[in-house]
């Protein structure tokens, strides 16, 4: 029997808004139609508008909540509740971007209204990389899983893409790395280990009104060992990550967001030969996380990131911040 397509509304028309509307628009129309897109500027707008003229500009955010079934919310972090309980409220379920708050008690109290109506946009529960990490550790290319170690470097903050979005993302308040890329991946080593437990940490704000520079942590996830090193300045790339799971019969590490590789017996690391590309990856991505919103939507299983996860997440990031 063929379901009824959901309508998917998005707010937020910066990069990672426009980045998942152009995903919803190459959904088959007999699954997920996007019911339009609002951002409170006007200038984003008229981008959208020029860019992609077929998409209804719903005139605020009740008119876009009200056309919906799903509401996708992808604005800067201090707003992310005030959408998310109003789409509640209005009977919607809600797939936000993260963090959930910058407010750790206001994202727990959400997290127990919201139950199972919510889910979060960590697409490493949908990437084709971490599915290959998975069936190698399944199979006992690891052997049994001793620690992680999760490694983010940057050129500069923020990357050269996000400059536009500079005012929150390199403050203190919203932005930084540790909120915008570490969490990605701390919510990997929940997903692959279990919860948290154990934090110690430091982080360094040197320069005024800035988002962090540099940051370690020790931490565990279910019974593994967890280390963390984060830091700007100390590549010449834009942005180079290493997650890594050592075992006492081997390891398997993601490189660069989309390369799964595995260790050989000689110390060496093996690609996967069907590694994709960062660029090549993320659609694939976000067509499967946009599969699991409809499931969402229709109150079935999913794969998404639950609103538990993500505030677990949280947790520790903003613990990791106030630690300076």
């Amino acid at each position: 029997m063929s379901q009824t397509p959901i309508s998917f509304g998005l707010i937020g028309a910066g990069i990672m808004g426009e980045r998942m509307l152009r995903a919803a628009l190459d959904q088959p129309t007999t699954a997920l139609t996007v019911s339009g897109i609002w951002d409170p500027s006007a200038e984003a707008m008229e981008r959208i508008a020029r860019a992609l003229p077929a998409v209804p500009r719903q005139p605020d955010a009740a008119a876009l909540i009200a056309a919906s079934d799903c509401v996708y919310i992808a604005s800067p972090p201090s707003s992310h509740l005030a959408h998310a309980r109003a789409a509640l409220a209005a009977g919607k379920a809600v797939f936000c971007e993260k963090p959930l708050a910058v407010d750790l008690a206001d994202a727990r109290a959400f997290v127990t209204e919201a139950g199972e109506r919510g889910a979060v946009n960590f697409p490493f529960a949908s990437s084709p990389a971490v599915a290959r990490l998975r069936d190698w550790i399944d199979s006992g290319v690891v052997g049994t899983p001793q620690r992680v170690a999760i490694e983010v470097a940057f050129a500069t903050w923020p990357r050269s893409w996000q400059v536009d979005a500079a005012s929150w993302l390199d403050g203190p308040a919203q932005g930084g790395f540790t909120r915008e890329v570490v969490s990605h991946f701390l919510f990997l080593t929940r997903r692959v280990a279990g919860p948290f437990a154990g934090l110690t940490a430091k982080a360094s704000f040197p320069e005024a009104g800035r988002s962090e520079r540099r940051i370690e942590a020790t931490l565990t996830a279910g019974a593994l060992p967890v280390t963390l090193l984060g830091s700007v300045g100390t590549t010449a790339k834009d942005d180079h990550n290493v997650w890594t799971l050592e075992g006492d019969k081997g390891a398997v590490r993601l490189c660069d967001w989309s390369h799964a590789e595995r260790r050989r017996p000689d110390g060496s690391w093996e690609r996967d030969p069907e590694a994709l590309s960062q660029n090549e990856a993320r659609p694939l991505a976000l067509r499967r996380q946009l599969e699991g919103v409809a499931k969402l939507t229709r109150a079935e299983p999913h794969h998404l990131a639950t609103l538990r996860e993500a505030f677990d997440v949280q947790e520790i990031v903003e613990t990791i911040l106030k630690s300076a």
